[in-house]
């Protein structure tokens, strides 16, 4: 009898066992599954057949309405403010998580205390905090009207440049989280061996340590991009009314005018563009590479 006849019922016996491993894990995965299902999506596909529905009739007259300019111009807002926020996030996240990333595991531990100390604290707190801080009256104009830097005050909220530095605040914490942790797990021979090759530091930080630390920086981008499309306690304290996402056209609707077709629309359309962002980027850059970090 050959080898390869004696290897044919081992292979057979090694895939039945793989596909029984598989059916018990997915035997114990059931009530996870089940759970999520009833909880996140049967809301989202509730929502999905209202944003079809006027009464017990079939219609398109919720989406077409998105077409008005008011919907076209929060639209705009929405997206403006969240690339925005999303660049500012990348450009001090990056830094400051390669700080924390190349120093000592105690002094590490005390600045991820630092970054995470927004995180910790009330929402609301944060952005009464920087009403108080921004204010036409606030510590802000205060400090730079005593120091003879101004004359009159600067518009620093209710506007979009107070909403912007909310946002960040409450955000950067979502872009040095990921960022952190795929820099710590960088072997940092990876740099040595291309100094030694010859490479200068930038060149070694450039086209070695910036390509390794790409599916960090995707996770952060992607989990910070959605978050800020769906923003809303921010934008209406932070905004003082004058700036207009989507979420609070969501909320417009449904306390004003009562109307779930019309919100749900805005929210499908809303969480459409989040899937095809996150879609696009996987593509890019991987899902594997994202979701693992590899």
């Amino acid at each position: 009898m050959t080898t390869a006849a004696l290897s044919a019922p081992n292979a057979q016996a090694l895939r039945d066992a793989e596909r029984r491993e598989g059916l018990a894990l997915g035997a114990l995965a059931a009530p996870g599954l089940l759970l999520i299902g009833i909880v996140a999506l049967a809301p989202i596909v509730w929502l999905f057949w209202l944003s079809f529905r006027t009464g017990d009739a079939f219609t398109l007259e919720h989406y077409i309405r998105l077409l008005h300019p008011t919907y076209l111009i929060s639209l705009q807002t929405t997206f403006e403010l969240t690339f925005l926020v999303t660049a500012i996030c990348v450009l001090l996240g990056y830094p400051l998580a390669y700080v924390i990333a190349q120093a000592r595991e105690r002094t590490a531990a005390i600045l991820l205390l630092f970054v995470l100390f927004p995180v910790w604290t009330s929402l609301l707190v944060r952005c009464y905090a920087w009403l108080v801080l921004l204010q036409r009256r606030g510590l802000i104009n205060t400090w730079l009207t005593d120091a003879g830097v101004i004359d009159l005050p600067l518009r620093l909220v209710h506007n979009f440049t107070g909403t912007t530095i909310g946002m960040v605040h409450i955000m950067l914490p979502f872009m040095v989280l990921p960022l952190y942790a795929t820099m710590r797990s960088i072997d940092r021979d990876y740099v040595r061996a291309a100094a030694n090759l010859g490479a200068t530091p930038s060149q070694a930080f450039w086209h070695v340590y910036v390509p390794l630390s790409l599916p960090g920086l995707a996770a952060g981008v992607i989990i910070v991009f959605i978050l800020c499309l769906g923003f809303y306690v921010t934008p209406a304290l932070l905004g003082g009314g004058r700036v207009m996402m989507w979420s609070m056209q969501i909320e417009r609707n449904v306390t004003y005018h009562s109307d779930w077709g019309a919100a749900s629309a805005l929210g499908v359309v809303l969480l459409a563009m989040a899937l095809a962002i996150f879609w696009a980027v996987g593509r890019v850059i991987g899902f594997q590479r994202i979701l693992g970090g590899k």
